[in-house]
């Protein structure tokens, strides 16, 4: 196998790592709320019925910005049954995932859950733009964010939150460009609502910051022309506009599968290609930055059939897709591409935080445990702060059906504000180990702190709760730096985390 290099130099950067960057999702989908993070009677429950067992683990994640209620779920919701004395809240059905939503966990029961994660827990708020609106909109955001003096304002005190929630960051919809959302419209029907909306909201709060939906995947057929349509009406308004991707492996094509960060990094380009052409053609020196607030390995194929067969049961066994070591890889990867971009992509979220296609399970009444794909976020989240390095790699190659001729090596590395500089490499090759060298340019280092590996003889090797440890990331031996070179070598179909000080 040849050697795959790089070079690593601070006069040349990609950008500011924002913390938004490793934000996830709860959605009120399957078992994400209701025997994930909330589950009244479980031995490890709190005082408010949240389970202190999920809120050690979301922590040691090391989440940040939290996207709520949806997703599909959100085009169907009406804030109000999700506020009061819960036992008065009013059971709804919601046609998004053919459940019973019975609104036992509602706004503020949200909001308390992140102030038990910690401070760099930050809400990021959905507004119905599917069956609601501009009123439904500002309602909400009175109710959430007013002091007092309203009667918006002091119902909520009157629930019992006379601090208001401080929410700063709103989405505005979700997939409204999807045949499948409830209230779907087309680019400018969602681009006059979403101004319409924005310009309300900042009536209220100048500063608010908006995240405007963008196309549900690159493969839609009105992709780039959604946005530029919705850009056109929004561009002033608001502050991003929001990329949606899952992936998953097809008809065994393993190869294509591990290359799906090639897709990945092509969406964001072309969306900042497609935004900086419609700020060129407003000539406004505004730049609007882009939310991937969904994102993750997701076998999709499954989910219709799932949906289906339901009869609008509450909290179903939904999306609980259990990962693999490749699964994990990719997921790594996707990580990678979202660091690679750092000086547009402001905002990510993990979709979802538990049990639905999530890093952290739960068995209702049982234990949680981490997923494969906990690893590579709560190391990229602990190590992935500061500086991105730019990365351009000279490494073997391979051909895939999906994405074409792709790099054997996807890396990026991150320097710290201490100087201590963190790479993150995953060998695509299946079957072959990975020699890398990295020249060190300007970069004061002399050591390295730590080579740990996400990787295993058995590429589908999973962790359930038989089993909550069967994968693990472990140390790697012989990395070494010397003479301004670092030396490693990567196991095959493996995730990298190179610690350098």
């Amino acid at each position: 196998m040849h050697t795959a290099r790089f070079t690593l130099d601070p006069a040349f950067t990609v950008g500011e790592v924002d913390p938004r960057l490793f934000g996830s999702f709860v959605e009120h989908l399957g078992r994400c709320v209701y025997t994930g993070i909330h589950e009244p009677g479980h031995p490890a429950a709190d005082e408010a019925g949240l389970r202190t067992d999920v809120l050690a683990l979301v922590r040691e994640l090391g989440v940040t910005t939290i996207r709520y209620p949806g997703g599909n779920f959100v085009s169907g919701y009406k804030w109000e049954d999700s506020v009061g004395p819960v036992d008065e809240r009013p059971r709804r059905l919601d046609l998004a995932w053919r459940s019973t939503e019975t609104n036992r966990f509602g706004l503020s029961e949200y909001i308390a859950f992140l102030k038990k994660i910690g401070p760099q827990a930050e809400p990021m708020m959905a507004v119905n733009l599917g069956t609601r609106g501009v009123a439904e909109a500002l309602e909400l955001q009175e109710y959430a964010n007013h002091p007092s003096g309203t009667a918006l304002s002091d119902l909520r005190a009157s629930h019992g939150d006379k601090d208001p929630f401080g929410i700063r960051l709103w989405c505005l919809g979700n997939e409204m460009d999807g045949p499948w959302q409830t209230g779907h419209k087309t680019a400018q029907e969602y681009g006059r609502l979403a101004a319409e909306t924005a310009r309300a909201m900042r009536q209220i709060d100048p500063g608010v910051q908006l995240v405007a939906c963008g196309s549900s995947g690159q493969g839609m057929e009105t992709f780039a022309e959604w946005e530029a349509t919705v850009l056109a009406e929004t561009y002033d308004l608001v502050d991003h506009i929001s990329l949606h991707a899952y992936y998953e492996e097809h008809d065994g094509d393993r190869d294509s599968f591990l290359a799906s960060a090639v897709d990945m990094e092509s969406f964001i380009e072309n969306v900042v290609a497609t935004c900086d052409h419609i700020g060129a053609r407003l000539k406004s020196k505004k730049r609007i930055n882009l939310s991937f607030d969904e994102w993750n390995v997701w076998y999709m194929s499954r989910t219709n059939a799932e949906v289906s067969a339901l009869d609008w049961p509450e909290a179903p066994r939904l999306l609980e897709d259990v990962y693999s070591v490749t699964d994990a890889v990719v997921f790594g990867s996707l990580l990678i591409a979202l660091l690679r971009h750092a000086d547009r992509v402001t905002v990510a979220c993990l979709a979802q935080l538990v049990n639905v296609i999530a890093p952290i399970m739960t068995e209702p009444g049982g234990p949680a445990w981490r997923q494969t794909t906990f690893f590579p976020f709560a190391a990229a989240s602990a190590y992935g702060r500061g500086q991105v390095l730019d990365v351009r790699v000279d490494s073997p190659t391979y051909d895939t059906k999906r994405h074409g001729t792709a790099d054997l090596l996807h890396a990026t590395a991150v320097r710290a504000e201490d100087g201590t500089v963190t790479v993150f490499a995953v060998n695509r090759s299946q079957g072959e180990s990975l020699p890398l060298e990295v020249a060190l340019n300007g970069l004061d280092l002399t050591s390295v702190v730590e080579h740990s590996v996400l990787a295993d003889a058995d590429p589908e090797a999973r962790n359930t709760r038989t089993e909550p440890e069967r994968v693990t990331p472990h140390p790697v031996t012989g990395t070494a730096l010397a003479d301004g070179t670092l030396t490693a070598t990567l196991e095959p179909l493996s995730w990298n985390v190179i610690r350098l000080a």
